[in-house]
Parts: structure tokens; C-alpha cells; sequence
């Protein structure tokens, strides 16, 4: 194609304002009839039988949905089954010798499961974790990086009926502690470390730090990551030893009801204290079956790999769960994109075949940062569908996922969802739905996602609001663990009335004509500007829209005249300079989007923003640098190095 060409196409990308999915693609989709929404409509709750089809039950529910006790809502009453059976047992006759897992290390080394080789390894470590003492409901932390051990692990406690909590390995010390003093787990699994950048990082003195933290007595469970042995004393065990021991064990799944807790995830509150976040096994395999199916399109003859991690909900429902539930390959990678080089993801994606990638915005800028030279060195071809999930991705960088990774014949699914949903609640469908850069879509079947006022009443389209979920669906939060109380109060209490109960996630958001939602950020996500409300997501987009910018962040600082003003901090793109004339193009290019109120105080450039190891902004790091406060705590950050380098590019020092 000659640059003329390619530019005319880019051009053409950039105004097209909605996109068709590909004849190809609609043709073998899992869900192609559009009918499928009113039929939800129509039937539900029953409607949400289809996504129990999807899984094996021991005993057959009696009823769908029991709302006596709303919002403590109970799904598929009656019905028992196990998650582990689920993912392993029932796909042996017919794929055993098929991967299950296909893992790949930091520095290259590689490992792979069939069904048959994880489902024995999770019976050893299943067989290990009953000698060690886990009995059924006993909660296990897991505070592991991404290697296989960590599913097998999972997929062990749920044979035996424990609920396990995995703590994301890059957290500190102290939050694991938290963690396991708050679900009183008395079993940690982890490992001696893991590899990050090239270096090995030391992990079990993290680990230990932790547990010295913790109130109660402990067990624990040390995987050999580095392969250089380490010295375990008397209070931990080596986990090749213990798989050893009970070479070839077989451990019965455990019969688990639908409502039995399959899991607890701890995210953050706005109180400080970490809210457990508590998932049934019936409802929750349910949803993330029927999610991966029919908007990630998952078969049983895929390589599909979600970029995430296993410390995130979006690891257990789209890495562990819902494909293994669905008898695919899942892919696992311990490493960063940008390691050794920038094109080590489309490496991958060109070794292995993939055939669904799902990913977050926040690396998709970095892709678009470094340059389409990377994925162009890869063959793509085998990708059949694309996924974003994380936070709203802008229509620029949407736009580039679609063109560079997806060559126009992939479809995009732009996925809301939250830890406390479980799974997916806002997107297209890939088979049916149009897709607009930058909206996530309309609410799945059966979700009633609605945008409405301050009072509850729903906006009119092109006006912003506060996205609620008017209904209960399958893979929701069952409550906060050991705390009832405060899960109504944070996601019930804002829109519900005394006959009626709204879920609020605390997001704002716009809804079209067409009733696609654009989620525009948390509420608390705003920058009061002289009494106008600006949404730090929709002041990124309009900077990000500019010409020669990969990624923005705004925040709100301190302003003598207009109370508090907005400071933008910018990466550009390779071959821009940062200067007057690109500064001058930002702020004009917020005026025109939004308007005079949203122009940035101060344009800020920066090679990288403060970000946690999760890819996360850390804004409240840039609030503290416009401020010229004390800065937070860093302790989180994958590059801490980077906020002295803002903080002195602004203060001049």
C-alpha cells in the first residue's frame, strides 16, 4: 500500500463513527440472531437458563431467581455442582489430549497443560492441600505472579469446596496481611519469585513480610519459580514435594450448592479497608460460561488469550474460568509487552496462533506509543476477534486496535464490567451488534443498565448521567464478606426505593439514540471546574484525539480563581516534540471537544505516567504534583522513578 493510501485510509478511519462486524465473523459466531434481546426480554429470569446450559450440574436447580431477601439475591436454587469438575473432569473424554494451558515465562520457557495433565496435577494438589489440613469453606490465599501454579491452585480449592482469594502478586506485604486477616485464612500458596524486565524478582521475603502481619497461625505453600532452591525451615512447604507426594492422586470434586462461595476478591473501598467481594460457584461459572461464549466468542478450538492477570477479577472470569469451563486453550504470559523489545505480545500472538486478544486500553496507548512497526514485524492473521476491558477506551486508540492488530476484519468488544459483577454487563455482541468507538455498547441480554439524575430518572440521549443495573443477574456479588451492612450501603442505598432495588456502581456515563452507553469514568473521577463537573475520562479523550498524542491523564489542581483547574500530563507519540505548537494544538483541541471550561491550566509532557503494576493510573499521584502536596505512597507503582521526574519537570527543579 503506498503512504497516499495509507494516509487516505487513516483519514477515513479516523471520521467513520460506527463500524459493522465482518460478514466472515457473523457467519460463525456463537450468537448471530438479534432476536436474542427481545427473547431475553421476554423470559427473564428464565432466560438465564441459557446460560446454565452451559455448565454441568450434579443436582438440577429447582428455580432461577429467589428474591425474597432482596438484593440478597439467590440464582439457580437447588442445584449443585463443582467449578473444578466444571473446567477439568467433564471435558476428558473428549479433549484430554488437548491444551488447556499454554503458558510462557518472562525469559521464554514455556510449559503446557493438556486437560488430562492439569486435571491430574490439580488432584495432587488438591490431595496435598486436604493433608495440610484445608477443609470444605476454609478460605486459602493465593499470592502468586502469573505461572501456572496459580490456576492449578484455584481450580484445586474449588474441587475440595474451599474458597480461595488470590491477592495480586505485585501488592505489598501489608496488604496481604490485611487480606488474610480479613478472611481469616489461615493457608497462603506463593512462590520464591518471579521475573520481571529481565531481573528475578525476590517474592517470598514480600510474602514473609506479610505473614508476620497476620494475627492467627498459618500454612504455607512455596512454589520453586526461579529454580535455584531456597530454604524453607519448618512453617512452609515446597510444592514440588507436596505434588510428589501424592503422585497420582484422585480427589472426588466436592459437591458445592449454587450459592456456596467459589471465591473472594478483595478490591478497594472508598472507607480505606479493602471490601471482600464474595462470588457464588453456580451463578458466577454461569455468567462468565455464557460471556465468554457469546461476546467473546470462545470455542472449544481456540488459542485465546486475555492479557491480564490472575490477580484481577478479569483474570479468574476471562483467563481461568470461563474458558476452561468452555474447554478451550487459554494462554498465560508472566511478563510485560515492552520485554525484551515492544513486539513481544504480537510475538506471541504470531507463535501461538491466537485467535481472541483481550487486553486493556491502558496498553493498547502504549502500543499505539511505540508504533505499528512492532505489530507489523508479526503475522496477525489467526486473530478473529478483539477485546478491551479495564476502563473506556477513547475512539482513537479504538480505532487503532481495530486497524493495526484487527486489519479491519476483527471485531471489537468494548467491555464494562466491574469485581462486583462478576463478568460483562455492557458491550456489543460481536455477531450482531454495530460498534461505535469509544461506546462499550448497549446492555447485554438480560441486563438492565439504565442512565439516569441525580433523582433516579432516566437522562434523555446525548445528556450525562449515573449508570445503574435495574435487575439482578447471575454473576453478581452475593454480599461483602462478613459485612452485609456495608455492601448495601455502597451499591443499594443511592437509587433504590422501598419497593425497588438499583445496583450502582458509582460510574458516570451517556447513553445514544440507539442506546449504546458510554461509561465516562468513576463519579468521584470529576474536576470541579467554577461549579461545572468535568469528567477526567471524557478531558484524556479530547487530549488524546490531538494529533502525535498516545496517552493523557488530567487531574484536578488547586485554582485560586476557579476553586480547582485541570492539569494534564501527556506522552507523545514517537517522532512529536513537545513545545508550544503541540501544547497549543492540545489546548484547543479540549476547547473544541468540550468547551472554554475544560481548558488545561498546565500541559505537562512526560515519556511515561505513574502507573501500579495492573496498568492503573495512579491520577492521585498527579493530583499531589499539581498541588505541590507531599507526595503518596509509591510503594505500589511498576515505575516509581517516574513521579520525581514529573514532580521536577514542574516544579523545575
Amino acid at each position: 500500500m503506498s503512504d497516499s493510501e495509507e494516509t487516505g485510509l487513516e483519514a477515513r478511519l479516523a471520521e467513520q463513527e460506527a463500524f459493522e462486524p465482518p460478514a466472515e465473523f457473523v457467519e460463525q459466531a456463537n450468537v448471530s440472531d438479534p432476536s436474542i434481546y427481545e427473547e431475553f426480554e421476554n423470559d427473564w429470569p428464565g432466560c438465564w437458563e441459557r446460560a446454565a446450559d452451559l455448565v454441568d450440574w450434579e443436582t438440577d436447580y429447582d428455580e432461577v431467581l429467589v428474591d425474597d431477601d432482596e438484593p440478597f439475591y439467590e440464582w439457580f436454587v437447588g442445584g449443585e455442582l463443582n467449578a473444578s469438575y466444571n473446567c477439568l473432569d467433564r471435558h476428558l473424554d473428549s479433549r484430554g489430549d488437548e491444551r488447556a494451558i499454554r503458558w510462557e515465562g518472562e525469559p521464554g520457557d514455556t510449559r503446557e497443560f493438556t486437560y488430562a495433565e492439569l486435571h491430574r496435577e490439580v488432584n495432587e494438589f488438591a490431595a496435598a492441600l486436604r493433608e495440610l489440613g484445608v477443609e470444605e469453606d476454609d478460605v486459602v490465599t493465593m499470592y502468586m505472579p502469573m505461572i501456572p501454579e496459580l490456576p492449578i491452585a484455584m481450580l484445586a480449592c474449588a474441587r475440595i469446596g474451599a474458597p480461595h482469594s488470590v491477592v495480586f502478586a505485585g501488592f505489598s506485604a501489608d496488604a496481604l496481611a490485611t487480606r488474610m486477616n480479613a478472611a481469616d485464612s489461615q493457608f497462603l500458596v506463593t512462590c520464591d519469585g518471579y521475573y520481571r524486565r529481565g531481573d528475578a524478582l525476590d517474592h517470598l521475603s514480600k510474602a514473609d513480610d506479610g505473614l508476620a502481619g497476620v494475627d492467627h497461625g498459618t500454612t504455607t505453600v512455596v512454589v520453586d519459580r526461579l529454580g535455584d532452591g531456597h530454604d524453607l525451615g519448618d512453617d512452609h512447604f515446597d510444592y514440588d514435594d507436596l505434588v510428589a507426594d501424592h503422585a497420582g492422586a484422585e480427589v472426588d470434586p466436592v459437591t458445592r450448592d449454587a450459592e456456596d462461595m467459589l471465591f473472594l476478591m478483595y478490591t478497594s473501598g472508598t472507607t480505606g479497608e479493602p471490601k471482600g467481594v464474595k462470588h457464588s460457584t453456580g451463578g458466577y461459572l454461569s455468567y462468565v460460561s455464557w460471556t465468554s461464549h457469546a461476546v467473546l466468542d470462545v470455542k472449544p478450538d481456540d488459542t485465546y488469550w486475555c492479557a491480564a492477570d490472575i490477580g484481577w477479577i478479569t483474570g479468574h472470569s476471562y483467563i481461568v474460568y470461563g474458558p476452561l469451563a468452555l474447554g478451550t486453550t487459554t494462554v498465560m504470559y508472566e511478563g510485560t509487552p515492552d520485554h525484551p523489545d515492544n513486539d513481544r505480545l504480537w510475538e506471541l500472538v504470531d507463535g501461538y496462533d491466537v485467535t481472541q486478544l483481550y487486553t486493556a486500553p491502558t496498553a493498547i496507548r502504549a502500543f499505539m506509543k511505540w508504533g505499528e512497526e512492532y505489530p507489523d514485524r508479526h503475522d496477525l492473521s489467526s486473530l478473529r476477534l478483539l477485546g478491551t476491558v479495564g476502563e473506556p477506551i477513547n475512539p482513537k486508540a479504538w480505532k487503532w486496535y481495530y486497524r493495526h492488530i484487527g486489519d479491519e476484519s476483527c471485531p471489537v468488544v468494548d467491555t464494562w464490567w466491574q469485581t462486583e459483577t462478576g463478568g460483562m454487563m455492557i458491550t456489543t455482541l460481536p455477531g450482531i451488534g454495530t460498534m461505535k468507538p469509544g461506546s462499550a455498547g448497549p446492555p447485554l441480554p438480560g441486563v438492565d443498565a439504565r442512565v439516569v439524575d441525580a433523582d433516579g430518572e432516566e437522562v434523555a440521549p446525548g445528556e450525562a448521567g449515573y449508570l445503574t443495573v435495574d435487575r439482578p443477574w447471575p454473576g453478581m456479588l452475593r454480599t461483602l464478606y462478613k459485612n452485609d451492612e456495608r455492601f448495601i450501603e455502597e451499591y443499594w442505598d443511592a437509587y433504590s426505593g422501598s419497593d425497588e432495588w438499583v445496583y450502582f456502581p458509582e460510574d458516570g456515563a451517556k447513553i445514544d439514540d440507539d442506546g449504546y452507553i458510554t461509561v465516562l469514568g468513576r463519579v468521584d473521577d470529576v474536576i470541579n471546574v467554577s461549579g461545572h463537573r468535568l469528567g477526567t475520562m471524557e478531558i484524556e479523550s479530547a487530549v488524546v484525539d490531538v494529533e502525535g498524542v498516545a496517552e493523557a491523564a488530567a487531574v484536578g489542581g488547586d485554582h485560586k480563581m476557579k476553586g480547582e483547574a485541570v492539569y494534564t500530563y501527556v506522552i507523545l507519540e514517537d517522532g512529536y516534540e513537545e513545545g508550544e505548537e503541540m501544547e497549543a494544538a492540545i489546548i484547543g483541541g479540549v476547547e473544541e471537544a468540550i468547551g472554554p471550561i475544560a481548558r488545561p491550566e498546565e500541559v505537562v509532557f512526560t515519556p511515561e505516567l505513574p502507573k501500579t503494576r495492573s496498568g492503573k493510573i495512579m491520577r492521585r499521584l498527579l493530583e499531589d504534583i499539581a498541588n505541590d502536596d507531599e507526595l503518596g505512597n509509591t510503594s505500589t507503582l511498576r515505575n516509581p522513578d517516574v513521579v520525581d521526574d514529573i514532580e521536577a519537570k514542574v516544579t523545575g527543579d
